[in-house]
């Protein structure tokens, strides 16, 4: 598996702290590091290229048209899918119509888990990908 960045701004902590306020959730600490050093780009994976979401930025002009499909944006879209979890924060897309998605943690409700889950539209299936966005790159 192989990470591309075709995004190259990278994030502030504070554009992805809007969105864990929009969404009544924290991300992982390895996601936001990853997306803080590149919001969006590419995922390769063994069998598909992934689209990933960005944090929306508003920070100045060229940033903001480049992360208006941002995570809340396409998570909400992505709810309308039968069998999409409601908990589910998608991250990444597919050509498909299949997504990458974040789950809550066992142990905190309120904090997204490292493992990065595959969500398959066509029968509403959830699988782990991997244990971490760094697994990834």
């Amino acid at each position: 598996m192989t990470f591309a960045n075709n995004m190259p701004f990278p994030v502030a902590d504070t554009e992805i702290q809007k969105t864990e306020a929009k969404l009544g959730i924290q991300f992982p600490e390895s996601f936001r590091r990853a997306m803080m050093a590149s919001n969006g780009g590419e995922i390769l994976t063994d069998d598909d290229a992934w689209t990933q979401y960005p944090f929306l930025d508003e920070s100045d002009r060229k940033r903001l048209p480049r992360t208006c499909n941002d995570i809340v944006k396409e998570t909400l879209s992505a709810k309308e899918w039968e069998g999409f979890p409601g908990q589910g924060v998608a991250i990444a897309c597919n050509e498909c119509g299949d997504h990458l998605l974040l789950l809550p943690s066992k142990e905190d409700g309120a904090v997204l888990s490292e493992t990065i889950y595959t969500f398959r539209h066509e029968d509403g299936q959830v699988e782990p990908l991997t244990g971490s966005i760094t697994e990834l790159k």
